[in-house]
């Protein structure tokens, strides 16, 4: 098995442009971390320097690559803490109010996808990666090219829902080729690992292996390119938002207050790196009992929708607490390809409607030139 003193003498052929440094004495090298034939690492960089220094992200992966033993790479460049001293670069302010500079085309762009959307939440267990699931293949329903990639590393659930399994193929150097359910073009990081084997991953490592499902995966040409992102609002949102601009972001949550608050905060955050909100969706607002057609409001009623009025956002539908949309979902069987026709697959129907609107520029959200993020 390759070691981490095998990655770091390789990585001492790959120099910077600028300084000609090697990047093993650069201390850019923020984590080398090795997992059976696995390799992961995250190289420090400036946000201004993204496009400069993804070559260098590309010799050091061809140069982690040719190591005996090495099955998997991933090498990120990540900007989300101050730069080493041996390497500083000015960093540009951002002026509130001020338009910024968009990003280069490589950082702003997968080739052939027209929009990047996320599903996100600020917590687990309301039902997102559900949503996602459902979301793409009502988008997919309207003839549009639909791809999902499932960015929640710590618990995927994709395979799942869309009944996959088998690893993706590899059909040109590093490039892998998606899963393909019910018409749409699924990635995740579940169909590399066994379903019982933790991720147990630190943070650039998370960002690495999102990265390259992003960027290194033929996804051909898309209408929309939807995320299932992790619950909350840390290094995944972060990545997303630097590694290529989004379109917009649902926020899903549950109607009772407790899940509001986290809600709050994701919306809040997709503010600040300004991605719009595409609108906020209510899961498991009600249940109509089988037996009696009586309704019960479990986790109240009408929490989401208040929430989207209070932020100015647009609301997107009410999703109900379904024994069959459940039973679907375990068994691989999503409700809106198997029974188009119902009224569950009709509210992400309508949810899709109102999502491709505002993507093309017919909704409530307009879309903009994205501007280049500087986190500080």
């Amino acid at each position: 098995m390759v070691t981490e003193q095998q990655v770091a003498r390789a990585l001492e052929h790959v120099r910077l442009p600028a300084s000609g440094q090697t990047l093993a004495a650069s201390g850019r090298l923020s984590e080398i971390v090795v997992s059976g034939d696995k390799v992961m690492v995250a190289i420090a960089i400036d946000a201004t320097e993204a496009a400069a220094m993804e070559p260098v992200r590309l010799a050091a992966q061809s140069a982690i690559s040719g190591l005996p033993g090495v099955g998997q790479v991933f090498v990120s460049l990540t900007a989300d803490r101050p730069q080493s001293k041996a390497a500083p670069s000015p960093r540009p302010q951002v002026t509130p109010g001020r338009p910024q500079q968009a990003p280069s085309p490589k950082a702003a762009m997968i080739p052939g996808v027209r929009h990047v959307i996320a599903i996100a939440s600020g917590k687990g267990g309301v039902g997102k990666s559900t949503t996602a699931c459902n979301l793409a293949l009502a988008l997919a329903s309207q003839g549009l090219k639909i791809g999902i990639l499932d960015a929640d590393i710590y618990g995927p659930s994709l395979p799942k829902l869309f009944g996959l399994h088998g690893k993706p193929r590899v059909i040109e150097g590093r490039t892998l080729a998606p899963l393909e359910g019910f018409g749409v073009k699924v990635m995740s990081i579940g169909f590399m690992v066994d379903e019982e084997t933790p991720m147990i991953w630190r943070g650039p490592m998370v960002m690495s292996a999102i990265t390259q499902m992003l960027r290194e995966v033929a996804w051909g040409d898309l209408d929309v390119l939807v995320v299932d992102m992790p619950p909350g609002t840390g290094d995944a949102q972060l990545t997303m938002a630097q590694a290529t601009p989004l379109a917009g972001a649902v926020i899903v949550s549950t109607p009772q207050d407790l899940a509001l608050i986290d809600a709050r905060r994701g919306v809040a955050m997709f503010r600040k790196t300004e991605v719009p909100i595409l609108g906020i969706v209510e899961n498991m607002s009600y249940f109509i009992a089988p037996d009696t057609g009586k309704r019960y409001d479990i986790f109240g009623h009408g929490g989401a929708r208040r929430e989207a009025d209070r932020l100015g956002v647009p609301f997107l539908g009410e999703v109900p607490l379904d024994m069959n949309l459940r039973e679907r979902s375990d068994t691989g069987q999503p409700i809106v390809a198997t029974e188009p026709d119902g009224p569950q697959a009709q509210v992400y129907q309508e949810m899709a409607r109102l999502v491709w609107a505002s993507l093309a520029g017919d909704g409530p959200v307009k879309m903009r030139t994205p501007p280049r993020i500087i986190f500080e």
